[in-house]
């Protein structure tokens, strides 16, 4: 019995004993009087109803701490009254007084939710020890109630929580994943450097020389067909030498003159040169300027060399008709231009591969197109990404900024 008291005076911490409130129903006027003597003296707030219609309603509108409900009354009885408090106001304990009830009643009544069941006649004191009892044993439930709600909340907060740490250690692996491959990417393109400026220096010693005794073997030639054959050789010294200067802007930056330059300008510049091979292959140009960007400090050159580089692999990949899209916006501070076709995509196992150096999924072709963009763009301190699905096309984006630290 302490220990239920001392449970009642923990939960109700602040709370005076003439706020808790009990509801008295009896249609019996003399008992109702008695009985209201007793708790008032013990310090409630009461309210009685003769009625078990009354008592439905008062428990609804007053929200009492605990009822006292006689079980036989006329109409609708205590049974009836109990379960109807129980259905419409659950939190409210019910406590059933009666001078006629068995074991059994008391089983049925307690199956339907009453808190406790005390038999006519009773003693003051008993009756008050018993109503202690219901209130002390129903805040620990609310109690317990409160602490598993809490419980609850700070469960899906934690699991919150950990979703929350799960998507940030997937970003920071992400992260890190990409600046290891950039820093691999970087290593490589400096040892492909030190490498392509030695075989440049080795290759175009002899490429010079060759193209020399061409220019002297066709001097005296008179012949057309070892002319042809000659034509031929000059033509592949010529390739060897683009292959050799492509390999050494892939790696390195060749003469720079930055100057104010429009983006959607050297854009425009750049898809007029292929407008002949774009009509020729039946390819259909979209071009979507959300925003014009202001201009930036670059190197007109190497810009149109980005986006013509981009532009021809699109147009390469499309062999029988397409739609070439071009888009430029401003987000911020960045320029955001994407160059996409509907050409046959790249394959995922290719994807990652394709801005290595002589990587190349076309039958022709030397494979430093996109290392050379990729140079040029993170010179800029942009960046490129490449969205690809096999038989829907490709999308390259570029994000330059408006003021790049090159």
């Amino acid at each position: 019995m302490t220990d239920l008291r001392d449970s009642i005076k923990t939960a109700e911490r602040g709370k005076s004993a003439a706020a808790r409130k009990i509801l008295l129903v009896d249609d019996e006027k003399v008992n109702l009087e008695l009985t209201s003597v007793i708790f008032r003296n013990r310090g409630f707030s009461v309210l009685t109803a003769s009625n078990a219609s009354d008592a439905v309603a008062l428990v609804g509108s007053e929200r009492p701490d605990v009822v006292l409900l006689d079980y036989m009354m006329p109409g609708k009885d205590g049974s009836d009254a109990l379960k109807e408090i129980r259905r419409n106001s659950p939190d409210t304990p019910v406590i059933i007084l009666t001078g006629r009830g068995n074991e059994l009643i008391a089983v049925e009544l307690m199956k339907a939710g009453a808190a406790d069941y005390i038999r006519k006649p009773f003693l003051n004191q008993d009756l008050l020890e018993r109503v202690e009892r219901v209130l002390a044993v129903r805040a620990v439930e609310l109690k317990n109630r409160d602490l598993l709600q809490e419980r609850d909340r700070l469960l899906a907060e934690i699991a919150s929580w950990n979703l929350e740490l799960e998507r940030r250690i997937r970003e920071k692996t992400e992260e890190l994943q990409l600046a290891q491959a950039e820093i691999i990417q970087s290593e490589k393109m400096s040892t492909l450097g030190h490498l392509a400026a030695g075989m440049a220096h080795e290759i175009r010693n002899p490429l010079n020389s060759i193209a020399l005794n061409i220019q002297l073997v066709k001097g005296g030639l008179d012949d057309d067909e070892r002319l042809e054959c000659v034509a031929r050789i000059e033509s592949e010294v010529r390739r060897i030498d683009s292959i050799v200067r492509k390999l050494m802007d892939s790696v390195r930056r060749p003469c720079f003159h930055p100057m104010k330059i429009s983006v959607d300008q050297v854009l425009d510049a750049a898809l007029e040169t292929f407008r002949s091979r774009l009509d020729m292959k039946g390819i259909t140009l979209q071009r979507d300027y959300r925003s014009i960007p202001p201009a930036i400090h670059a190197d007109p050159e190497e810009i149109a060399q980005v986006f013509s580089n981009l532009i021809v692999n699109s147009i390469e990949e499309m062999h029988s008709g397409g739609i070439l899209g071009i888009s430029l916006n401003l987000r911020g501070e960045t320029i955001v231009a994407t160059v996409s076709d509907t050409g046959g995509g790249i394959s995922p196992e290719a994807l990652p591969k394709i801005f290595e150096p002589f990587f190349t999924t076309k039958s022709s072709g030397t494979g430093l197109g996109l290392s050379v963009v990729l140079r040029i763009v993170r010179s800029y301190d942009g960046r490129i990404e490449v969205e690809s699905e096999l038989g829907k096309g490709s999308a390259f984006t570029v994000f330059l900024p408006i003021h790049p630290g090159c």
